[in-house]
């Protein structure tokens, strides 16, 4: 053996180059006839400057983290970057990890070499597939790779929540801070079928890109969310941000400028993403009745004639530029992309904005059905039932239904005991069905306890003005008070014929 590397040894010093380049590539087709399997390298870097990068290598990296291969690989390299919560690893050098695609064995190996004299390395993936069978695998497999790769990206990448900073002329109109709402369809107060109506609607959406391209239509969808304050709007797009794993982007239209920032702001925008414009009937002056502007358009051109121009429309966003924003050409750059409107008053919102075609979804958001009730009660209180349910529902079917926001308030406050918390809940709902606000009810208890202290005795007709008005409201409580007492003993008597 000695002898015959000694051999090699000075066969190579004494043939010219050429002839050991002729021989070596020779012994390597003499290899690749014989063996079963075919080898393709994918480098890091595109070409050999190092600069242009390799997207594939990218994708067999994420690919490879996706179908978790530290079952069958016993050694890996774990990382976690700055934009993400998640470990990833990666193959450590010259390792390999097995696959299987159609009933094929295929397998990946991580080769990393040392760059002469450099401390660069030089790093690639090498694909391992039968030789029989490798023009009928090989692109079907490497767009699966592509395919597994960028669902698992999206899934995994850090979301991030946007908010236009007024430059959007500039290179970046947006800044933005990592998005962490914990809010999940879960744990929304909805009831079961509205829940379901948008889970299945989102899915199909985010399903849909090769049915949206047939039909000649831009990748996006329209959802207005109208209903009063506090019903949940916010809290519903923080949930559907989760549900479709998209960066949120909440444009406020009071900094944009005019119509080509507006469309600046669209341009920067990424793909799978969610494009926000809360309370769009109070954003800016464009929701207003079109008949009435144009009544004054005469008045206008006359005032323009007499060197008076009011400027309205210069330099702001007008209509017809939000809506190329949400339905116009400029609405096809980018793919995968949901606008929400919202609005506490759907009548007040011009007709042209919520058409179909623009707002695809409307969504009506009010005060909670017992459904959602039990899943706040849940949320704040880990309680799945109680005796006083029946009550809840009384009130509810009688009027006295509150707002997500209400009735988690109340939760939140008195948390530590369930059974207070949904006393609380139902006596704000009861208040509602008399028409009187919580806040002089507590008014009219407080005056009460005055009352029967020795002090407020010897008041006479010196009162103040603030507490002449505190006795009014009480006395003007009195009527109130037999009817809510009145409903209290019917509700108790419904909760005693349930067996409660």
């Amino acid at each position: 053996m000695w002898s015959f590397l000694g051999l090699l040894t000075v066969l190579q010093n004494i043939l010219p180059t050429q002839l050991l380049s002729f021989l070596h590539s020779v012994y390597e087709s003499l290899q690749e006839f014989f063996s079963q399997y075919s080898y393709f390298e994918i480098p890091e870097f595109n070409g050999y400057c190092g600069i242009d990068v390799n997207d594939l290598y990218r994708h067999v990296n994420l690919y490879l983290n996706s179908i978790n291969s530290s079952t069958t690989c016993c050694r890996l390299t774990l990382s976690r970057s700055k934009s993400s919560n998640k470990i990833s690893y990666t193959l450590a050098p010259n390792h390999t990890v097995n696959d299987t695609f159609k009933g094929h064995h295929l397998s990946w190996t991580h080769q990393v070499e040392t760059v002469q004299d450099s401390l660069d390395e030089k790093r690639s993936f090498t694909l391992k597939l039968p030789k029989r069978h490798r023009m009928i695998l090989l692109d079907p497999y490497l767009e699966h790779v592509t395919t597994r790769a960028e669902e698992f990206e999206r899934v995994s990448r850090e979301r991030r929540l946007f908010t236009n900073n007024g430059h959007g002329s500039f290179e970046s109109g947006w800044s933005s801070v990592p998005f962490r709402h914990p809010s999940t369809f879960d744990t929304l107060a909805l009831e079961p079928e509205l829940n379901k109506q948008l889970t299945d609607d989102l899915t199909a959406f985010s399903e849909g890109k090769e049915f949206y391209h047939k039909i000649g239509r831009a990748w996006k969808r329209g959802y207005l969310l109208h209903g009063p304050p506090g019903s949940g709007k916010s809290s519903l797009i923080a949930a559907m941000a989760n549900f479709l794993c998209y960066d949120v982007y909440d444009l406020e239209l009071s900094k944009v400028s005019d119509n080509s920032e507006l469309r600046a702001l669209l341009i920067q925008t990424t793909s799978r993403s969610i494009i926000v414009i809360e309370d769009i009937d109070c954003s800016i002056d464009l929701t207003g009745d079109r008949v009435t502007k144009n009544r004054r358009l005469p008045s206008m051109a006359k005032n323009s004639r007499h060197g008076h121009d009011n400027g309205e429309d210069n330099g702001r966003v007008t209509l017809s530029g939000l809506l190329n924003f949400t339905d116009g050409l400029w609405s096809c750059c980018g793919e995968e992309r949901v606008i929400i409107f919202t609005t506490n008053h759907r009548d007040t919102v011009d007709p042209a904005l919520i058409r179909c075609g623009r707002m695809d979804v409307h969504v009506s958001l009010d005060t909670c059905g017992m459904h959602a009730f039990k899943t706040l009660v849940k949320n704040y209180l880990g309680v799945d039932s109680h005796v006083l349910f029946d009550v809840v529902e009384s009130c509810i079917r009688s009027g006295g239904g509150l707002t997500p926001a209400q009735i988690g308030e109340i939760l939140l406050r008195n948390r530590r005991n369930a059974d207070v918390a949904i006393k609380a809940v139902i006596s704000a709902m009861q208040a509602k069905i008399l028409g009187t606000d919580m806040d002089i009810i507590e008014g009219s208890m407080e005056y009460d306890d005055m009352a029967k202290s020795p002090d407020s005795l010897d008041r006479g007709s010196t009162d103040s003005p603030p507490e002449k008005k505190r006795r009014e409201r009480s006395n003007s409580w009195e009527s109130k008070a037999k009817f809510l007492v009145r409903l209290k003993s019917l509700t108790k008597s419904e909760s005693g014929r349930r067996g409660i």
